[in-house]
């Protein structure tokens, strides 16, 4: 009964109108976007959308490759020394889009930027609020460029790599005598021509692109571009998305819904899938008036069938994960699916124990991002039934990520971007609550032991650590987690060489029309 009234609930909110579209030209790749970019710069203001754009402009000193290992970028090999913490990294032969050289002092330039912003929400895992501290950055020659950390890190590379975090290499003409933006000049295999807000973001390619010597593999390697320009455009409409694909006048349509795959592929397309990083979840503010008692939050985590969710929304494509450790990681094992069961009763009874007397509970949510909105109508009719008085806030998705970052929420229902590593995934929650706004959970041995997991690179060590953590959320519930979604693209059959991957951002270079 449960399946059926949750299938018929993601039927009934699946709906659109067409949108027609100019077809692109047959040398511009064409990518649909579901919503505009926050910002061309790196680091100040992002989302998944940006982190896409942003990623075809700029490179970093290593990135990510499709099995989830750190490769070569702007560098071409680095060292470690100092009983791993001194990191020491030579770059290649590489072009910035105004022609200069890629050069040491750039990348510090640009390291020094990020480093001083207060809008950048990776600096506490650089600053040692949250990780290793970088105390230092040298500049010894034009090809050589220093970390200096105060203590070993085990994932210190991994958070340069990190797609969330911007430690790009951008081109200190990129602002004004002033300091303030004004365009952005990177070494990626694209240059910005155009970005007409709320329409599309239309880039290049740069002829003067000088790629890594290694593969391609994921963000890491060369770029080879195959296309004369990319261009993303903003269709806001799933329907509307659909019928520009099948139309032809776009390409690509990254990151569809799983209910969309039989249409999609009846009608030609070439649907691609793949286990993804990214993790659903509903967040809870664990100080908030009625949240900060435990037995509520444990009621909450009765009262919600994670399973039926799962299930309604991936269409049995992903199993329910309340770990913030991935499936498709190797320190997965059965002892991560352990979680308060499904349990109106038992959540009812806890309530009762709680002196629960009918306070609201409001889940902010938005309907740009249909698995967020679907999965909170789900929670709410679930808490609903088990006794809680629940009301959904749909708020616009910018409004959402600023109540996020600045911790303005009872609950949110929410997504984390793929990290690439576990322990990323819980610095995303767990850290000292009056530091970090957008901690959720701040209890002083889970940040202990996110604090040792930076400290150890042994598997068997980490996944311990992992499993001790796992053990806290479980009975603390700071968070419910639900599913890591699975990544599912449309593709035009026109377009040769596109392939999914684990972090879920669309990889334009390699790629080719016929």
């Amino acid at each position: 009964m449960r399946r059926s009234i949750c299938l018929a609930v993601l039927v009934a909110l699946v709906t659109g109108s067409a949108l027609a579209q100019s077809a692109p030209t047959a040398g511009r790749l064409a990518i649909a976007l579901n919503a505009d970019i926050r910002s061309l710069e790196p680091g100040v203001n992002r989302d998944t959308n940006t982190d896409t754009v942003i990623h075809q402009l700029f490179e970093g000193l290593v990135a990510y490759k499709t099995d989830l290992d750190v490769g070569p970028a702007l560098a071409e090999s680095w060292t470690l020394t100092n009983d791993g913490r001194t990191y020491s990294f030579k770059l290649r032969p590489a072009l910035f889009h105004n022609g200069k050289p890629v050069t040491s002092a750039e990348i510090k330039w640009s390291w020094d930027r990020l480093n001083q912003s207060s809008a950048w929400t990776c600096r506490p895992v650089f600053n040692g609020q949250s990780g290793a501290k970088v105390v230092s950055v040298e500049t010894p020659d034009p090809q050589t460029i220093v970390f200096n950390l105060d203590r070993a890190s085990a994932i210190f590379l991994k958070q340069l790599a990190n797609i969330q975090c911007h430690v790009l290499a951008m081109h200190p003409e990129s602002v004004d005598t002033e300091g303030k933006w004004t365009k952005p000049i990177g070494s990626g295999p694209l240059k910005l021509r155009e970005w007409r807000r709320a329409e599309y973001i239309l880039l290049d390619r740069f002829e003067a692109y000088r790629g890594s010597t290694a593969p391609a593999n994921g963000f890491a390697g060369v770029r080879d571009m195959k296309v004369d320009q990319v261009i993303f455009q903003v269709i806001p409409d799933t329907s509307a998305r659909e019928a520009a694909l099948v139309t032809g006048a776009v390409d690509i349509l990254h990151d569809i819904e799983p209910e969309q795959m039989g249409a999609m592929k009846q009608r030609g397309m070439r649907v691609l899938s793949t286990p993804g990083l990214g993790w659903s979840t509903l967040l809870m503010q664990t100080d908030d008036p009625v949240l900060s008692n435990v037995k509520i939050r444990q009621a909450v985590a009765h009262a919600i069938d994670i399973k039926q969710i799962a299930e309604a929304r991936t269409l049995g494509m992903a199993p329910a994960n309340a770990s913030a450790v991935s499936s498709s990681t190797a320190f997965y094992n059965e002892g991560f699916a352990a979680w308060p069961a499904y349990d109106p009763a038992r959540a009812k009874a806890l309530l009762k124990e709680a002196g629960y007397k009918g306070e609201p509970l409001r889940i902010q949510t938005n309907k740009q991002y249909q698995a967020m909105y679907q999965n909170s109508v789900m929670i709410e009719q679930m808490l609903t039934e088990a006794g809680f008085s629940v009301k959904l806030d749909v708020i616009d998705w910018a409004t959402q990520l600023s109540n996020y970052l600045n911790g303005r929420f009872q609950m949110q229902s929410f997504g984390f971007s793929g990290r690439f590593d576990p322990a990323l995934m819980y610095a995303a929650f767990v850290g000292d609550k009056t530091k970090f706004k957008t901690a959720q959970y701040g209890d002083p041995a889970a940040v202990e032991l996110l604090g040792q997991l930076d400290t150890t690179d042994d598997p068997a060590v980490r996944g311990k650590l992992l499993a001790a953590l796992h053990a806290k959320v479980q009975a603390d519930v700071p968070i419910v987690g639900l599913y890591f979604a699975p990544i599912i693209e449309a593709v035009h059959p026109r377009i040769e060489g596109y392939v999914s991957w684990p972090a879920n951002r669309p990889i334009t270079w390699g790629v080719s029309k016929r």
